[in-house]
């Protein structure tokens, strides 16, 4: 039994807890939020963002901080949401102890530094030990104990391995990986064209659209990832192609969904006021964009969707303008006869 405490209180971190508690571990979970640890209490339900899904009464919540690391000395799981990654990792930092395993299990890139979450959790408590857990994975599913499979991601084998034995069981199976940096990028960056997908369905597009902008996507994807260092196993496995399918495709993605009351006409702002959770592509969108320059990487659909969400382009325009690109071979490394 490990004793493991989940940072946030969201639907992730609600599913997240009920897994660990189903495997037999010690499981705290704090909020910042006292109206939501109140509700948990004495609902033992995240009735706003996971509704069904009961939580056992041995699951402690708290408000204290320093209580709840302190309760989850073996793990702890950071699962807010990302623009929250950096102040809540600060406001940790007093009570972490030396070598403390951390797993980030949230998708983004900072937009101002650049950085994956697991490279913020570093920074800013740099005597943790970090790791990371993603792939096509919506709390929705992982609640109602559907067949899921995850990615555990560590720089140690140890680590990753460890991480793996605390989550996996029998309808959560969980693989290892050393490619960190990999794993992140495809979690983040796939949020970003699910918007896109998401606005072609809501424009009333068809399933040949959808497969393109996946299949594009995917594309864009993995050309920054292996300019920055990450490689392309990783982005053909669950936590790219794998993650990308789920979140373009799932009438849970919260990605999607903001994308398609853009294609009816939304703004960016109206969307996610809409969709009432944080929509994490939104925050990794100029981010993405300022990593594709800083690489020398073209990304065209990250690109449109950049100017649907902050320069009040329209998204049949965007979808227009991709379409009217010059010609090009689909892959320019391919020798003709």
């Amino acid at each position: 039994m490990a004793r493991v405490s989940v940072i946030g209180a969201g639907s992730w971190g609600t599913a997240l807890a009920m897994v660990l508690h189903h495997n037999g571990h010690q499981v705290c979970v704090w909020s910042a939020i006292d109206a939501e640890i109140q509700m948990l209490r004495e609902k033992h339900e995240q009735v706003e963002k996971l509704p069904g899904v009961l939580l056992s009464e041995d699951i402690r919540f708290t408000t204290e901080l320093s209580e709840a690391i302190k309760g989850g000395t073996d793990m702890l799981v950071l699962a807010v949401p990302s623009p929250y990654t950096r102040s809540t990792s600060a406001a940790m930092k007093p009570y972490v102890k030396e070598g403390q395993l951390i797993v980030s299990v949230a998708k983004g890139i900072e937009e101002n530094t650049l950085m994956t979450l697991s490279q913020i959790i570093k920074e800013e408590i740099p005597q943790c030990e970090t790791a990371v857990l993603c792939g096509p994975s919506h709390a929705e599913e992982v609640g109602k104990e559907l067949p899921t499979i995850l990615v555990a991601g560590a720089k140690k084998r140890e680590t990753a391995e460890y991480v793996q034995n605390v989550f996996m069981n029998e309808v959560l199976r969980v693989y290892t990986s050393p490619d960190v940096l990999g794993m992140e990028l495809g979690a983040s960056l796939k949020n970003v064209i699910a918007l896109a997908a998401g606005m072609a369905d809501g424009l009333g597009y068809g399933d040949n659209t959808k497969a393109a902008l996946i299949t594009r996507g995917i594309s864009e994807m993995s050309r920054l990832a292996a300019a920055m260092g990450a490689r392309q196993e990783t982005l053909s496995g669950l936590t790219g192609i794998g993650d990308l399918i789920v979140t373009c495709a799932s009438r849970h993605s919260r990605n999607r969904r903001a994308g398609f009351l853009m294609g009816q006409g939304y703004t960016m702002r109206q969307a996610m006021d809409e969709v009432k959770m944080v929509v994490e592509g939104v925050y990794s969108a100029r981010a993405a964009i300022a990593l594709g320059k800083k690489y020398h990487v073209s990304l065209p659909i990250i690109e449109q969707v950049n100017r649907v969400l902050f320069e009040n382009k329209s998204a049949k325009d965007g979808v227009t303008e991709l379409m009217i690109r010059d010609r090009k071979s689909e892959h320019e490394d391919l020798e003709w006869e």
